[in-house]
């Protein structure tokens, strides 16, 4: 199996049920509908509805923000 079809079949835990307050990016991708490289993007630009903070260089997406995007709300 090639590798990307792996990542791609991850499963995620809903948001309703996430304990964690912070999200790697993969996940934040999947539950906002989009690719991890477009949340790169946002990260790295400052420009996207949502930013990470960084930890050690990674990104962490805020699981709060994430639920309030997604019922229609705007982190900005």
């Amino acid at each position: 199996m090639h590798i990307n079809t792996i990542h791609s079949m991850r499963i995620y835990p809903a948001l309703a049920t996430e304990t964690r307050t912070h999200v790697e990016t993969d996940c934040a991708a999947f539950h906002l509908n989009r690719q991890s490289q477009t949340m790169r993007i946002w990260a790295c630009l400052e420009r996207g509805p949502i930013r990470p903070i960084r930890i050690n260089g990674r990104l962490a997406w805020p699981v709060a923000v994430l639920r309030e995007l997604l019922a229609g709300g705007t982190s900005k």
